[in-house]
């Protein structure tokens, strides 16, 4: 006795199919990987920018206090994303205290992504004796 195997037109075109989609996914996949790798840069702007405001809001306090522009700086700093440039100056009765983290991604297709910066303004409280001396 022979046995013989039956297959069906639909088994051969789930076969064809098959291959198919595996050569869709290959050439999908380069995109999908772009946009997460956009999604993941726009979460880390963001969370850069909340370590800014908090960055910026801490340096403001220690001047506020009375601390030395150089306790101040590094109040911020400590708080701030890594590679940040922090700058603090005085204005009439008040510091203000700027913190810039650097752009985390820099594509040419993109153009420029703007920087996360904040900046907290402070009255120096009683005489400020400690600020603006290093």
């Amino acid at each position: 006795m022979t046995s013989r195997v039956r297959v069906t037109v639909g088994e051969i075109r789930s076969a064809r199919e098959a291959g198919m989609v595996t050569a869709e996914t290959a050439a999908v996949l380069p995109a999908i990987v772009l946009v997460l790798a956009l999604a993941l840069t726009s979460v880390r702007i963001g969370i850069d920018q909340v370590r800014c405001i908090d960055a910026a809001r801490a340096g403001a306090r220690a001047a506020a206090r009375g601390d030395t522009e150089a306790d101040v700086r590094a109040v911020a700093e400590r708080a701030a994303p890594r590679g940040s440039t922090v700058t603090v100056s005085r204005d009439g009765g008040d510091v203000v205290t700027t913190v810039t983290a650097p752009t985390p991604l820099d594509l040419p297709v993109i153009g420029d992504l703007p920087a996360p910066v904040a900046r907290a303004i402070s009255p120096v409280e009683g005489a400020g004796a400690g600020w603006g001396r290093t």
